[in-house]
């Protein structure tokens, strides 16, 4: 029997959880990879698919989620060694017990490095897969839509009778944890001619996913709904997690997910062969011939019999969903957004935020920048991991009080999704709509033992969380997104590709680190023929022999030719002043046919120094 054949009488009823479940069955496993059970401990795998098995699954997931070579450590056994393993142990335990059963190889996000190709990662694992005479393949708690149609195709190519089931991990609130919208991630895979089931799996537990579902629109796919989700939320005890949701409470609600229209069921992190059962008992036949069959009679009735699996809920495009997106560029309420729109060079002027709370010098900078025609103040997020007044509540300020554009910078160091999306909440009413994303710099080696970063997600994922964030929430005030450049790079082929990256991310314009050198200035000619963004080019004045040499080795994306430094040798303040304006505006003249703006840093509170600057970028390119 096939698994379409099977879904026409019946829904497919999936098992729980490996990785916890055999953390709870064996905790001397200690913090071991769940998948390495396979050769380690191989009769306590078979025996748990034997469990969910017998508790009601019809269908189990081999022991292979994170078997993939970025996943595995060295010492370990070879990959492919474990998916083997893992194929014969749970295709071992299906033969044994009565019944239809259907084995999946289970497949999980792969994070790949750059330059490596996620297709290729994909590939070498379901090669192994088909040579064990695999079938039936789930990608899960995927984070991107990257490679799943590419590698869906090769598996169809290879194994014509093949089905394939994509699955996304989706928070509460809608988005995956590389920031896609998981609606908008479903509607790309409906598009997918050779993935036969869609759905939603893991972070969340079932009455989030029930929301998720229920959110979809009433019309307009063509692939099976699959819902996998966690018993409940963790909690932890000792030093393991623990879910402890009831399991009544679990299986009503797989039966509302079965309700709403998903045709395939199971359990993702936490839930142990008791869930399983809670769904199974509730299978009855007055529920199946009720109404299961009543949602296939209604697909097939509304003409979709042909080339759309039955017994299946249909669902349809949403507004900007088929790859569209609200862009802040095209926000009419953003100043700044539309004069860079309109091709006309734009002044921005870093300022760093104070150490302490008096901000007059701060607020007065700011102020004169303002009247001298500046378009707007960017603000550091606590340069070099050092505290400073938060660069968030200071853009409201300046906002507020001066009528500026600020533009904070907002880094993945500090705080998680959840924490950024409540700031951009609140800059968005306080009418800010312009972020510059980055990654942050790292605390210092001697502060660690106080001071703990996050850094859970990227500068590009952030756009990307941001993005979506202006397609669901922001879209009356969509932020614009701006990102960094770092055109020193000694390797500028990987800073094009993650900058490429950025773009495709949500990227809308790109500051640069300030061009001091021959290298940097042949890298922003390069950058302006190969990336499809807005540029401002870095300028910071350097002040002295001194300033030089600490700019050169120990700020992190900055080159000072020799040449430049040397003229600052022996020179007192004013005239290494004189010559900092002199060379900056050298500078200014060589990079303004490959920018869109110029993007100013202030030094050492020499605000005089940067209107002079400003003033000539006026009177020469203000046009």
């Amino acid at each position: 029997m096939t698994i379409q054949e099977y879904l026409k009488e019946r829904p497919l009823l999936f098992d729980g959880a490996m990785g916890t479940y055999l953390a709870e069955r064996c905790p001397e496993l200690g913090e071991m990879h769940c998948e390495r059970a396979n050769i380690t401990h191989p009769s306590l795998v078979k025996e748990i698919h034997r469990e969910y098995l017998l508790a009601g699954a019809a269908a189990i997931k081999t022991n292979t989620f994170a078997a993939n070579c970025q996943m595995m450590e060295e010492g370990m056994p070879a990959v492919s060694d474990l998916i083997r393993a893992g194929w014969e142990l749970a295709s071992q335990a299906a033969q044994e017990e009565a019944g239809t059963h259907f084995v999946f190889a289970d497949i999980g996000p792969v994070p790949v490095k750059d330059g490596q190709e996620l297709y290729d990662a994909y590939r070498e694992i379901a090669d192994v897969f088909l040579s064990c005479g695999a079938r039936c393949f789930l990608f899960e708690t995927m984070g991107s839509a990257e490679a799943l149609a590419e590698i869906s195709a090769y598996i169809k190519e290879r194994a014509g009778d093949s089905f394939v089931m994509v699955s996304f991990a989706a928070s509460p609130e809608g988005y995956t944890r590389s920031g896609f919208l998981v609606k908008k991630l479903f509607w790309q895979m409906q598009q997918c001619d050779t993935v036969d089931a869609v759905g939603f799996n893991c972070i969340s537990g079932p009455k989030h996913l029930l929301e998720q579902i229920r959110s979809l629109p009433p019309a307009g796919a063509c692939k099976y709904l699959t819902v996998m989700p966690n018993a409940g939320y963790p909690t932890m005890l000792g030093n393991r997690i623990h879910y402890g949701a009831d399991r009544e409470y679990f299986g009503q609600n797989a039966i509302e997910l079965l309700e709403a229209g998903a045709s395939i069921v199971g359990g993702c992190c936490g839930t142990a062969p008791e869930d399983i059962e809670s769904i199974a008992s509730r299978l009855t036949r007055e529920f199946i011939d009720g109404i299961y069959k009543r949602q296939r009679a209604s697909v097939i009735s509304s003409g979709q019999e042909s080339g759309r699996p039955p017994g299946k809920r249909v669902l349809a495009k949403e507004s900007g969903e088929d790859g569209s997106s609200i862009s802040g560029m095209d926000n009419g309420r953003n100043a700044f957004a539309e004069k860079l729109r309109g091709g006309r060079k734009v002044i921005v002027v870093e300022l760093d935020p104070p150490v302490e709370p008096d901000i007059d010098f701060f607020m007065e900078g700011a102020a004169r920048y303002k009247y001298a025609g500046v378009d707007a103040v960017d603000i550091a997020d606590c340069p070099i991991a050092k505290a400073r007044i938060d660069s968030s509540v200071l853009a409201c300020k300046l906002s507020r009080e001066l009528g500026i554009t600020a533009i904070p910078h907002m880094t993945c160091r500090d705080r998680n999704i959840n924490a950024t999306k409540a700031l951009l909440l609140g800059l968005n009413i306080e009418g800010v709509n312009n972020v510059l994303t980055v990654t942050g710099d790292p605390v210092p080696t001697a502060m660690r033992s106080q001071i703990k970063t996050v850094f859970s997600y990227n500068s590009a994922i952030l756009a990307r969380h941001i993005q979506s964030f202006n397609q669901e929430i922001f879209a009356e005030n969509p932020f614009m997104v701006s990102g960094a450049l770092n055109i020193n790079a000694l390797n500028f082929d990987s800073q094009i590709l993650h900058a490429k990256r950025k773009i495709e991310s949500g990227v809308s314009v790109l500051f640069t680190q300030p061009v001091l050198s021959e290298r940097g200035l042949g890298n922003l000619r390069r950058a302006r023929k190969e990336l499809p963004a807005k540029i401002l080019g870095g300028i910071m004045p350097v002040v002295s022999f001194r300033n030089a040499a600490f700019m050169n080795n120990e700020m992190a994306g900055i080159e000072i030719d020799k040449e430049i430094m040397e003229k600052y040798r022996d020179k007192n303040r004013e005239e290494g002043e004189e010559l900092a304006y002199r060379i900056s505006v050298g500078i200014i003249d060589k990079i303004s046919g490959s920018v869109d703006g110029f993007y100013v840093i202030t030094p050492f509170k020499r605000v005089e120094l940067i209107l002079r600057i400003v003033g000539y970028i006026k009177s020469v390119y203000g046009k």
